[in-house]
């Protein structure tokens, strides 16, 4: 479909397996010639949080509510910017160090709005959307605190 105009692409999944990076961002730029950005965010397990060396990590989320909260916050990025596609993959279950959490990559016609959008709907989902850390650490399982660097990061996005 180069350059016709294609429909909007959503996909928002939430998975216990892996993701390869390259595939999802292929598809999500395929045979739409409109697309001339495409920025992604992956973020992955680390060894060591909170000074604490971590040797694996349990993430849980609320089903049905967890995927509405995704769409919402992709509804409110797609409501600022012109986006052509969004892919928000999410992670649950047993992670160890290196693991991929999480991938969010958003599609527009030029960088800017790809980088903003990408932020912004991390940022989103640091905050608002349900899901709950559990590390293991060497003195056993602890559940990961909220951070008030969240609350800031998404608070820029108040007034913009």
């Amino acid at each position: 479909m180069t350059g016709a105009q294609a429909l909007p692409v959503t996909d928002i999944r939430v998975q216990q397996a892996d993701f390869d990076l390259s595939r999802e961002v292929a598809r999500l730029r395929e045979g739409d010639g409109r697309v001339g950005a495409v920025v992604s965010f992956v973020g992955t397990v680390r060894d060591l949080n909170d000074g604490a060396s971590v040797s694996r990590m349990e993430l849980e989320h609320y089903p049905g509510m967890t995927e509405r909260a995704l769409e919402d916050i992709v509804a409110q990025a797609r409501a600022r910017w012109a986006l052509f596609g969004v892919l928000v993959i999410h992670r649950v279950g047993p992670l160890a160090p290196l693991d991929q959490i999480v991938l969010v990559a958003c599609a527009s016609a030029h960088r800017g709005e790809a980088f903003a959008a990408c932020e912004f709907i991390m940022d989103y989902l640091k905050t608002d959307a349900p899901f709950w850390k559990k590390e293991q650490i060497p003195e056993g399982a602890r559940w990961v605190d909220a951070r008030s660097s969240d609350d800031s990061a998404k608070a820029k996005w108040v007034d913009r």
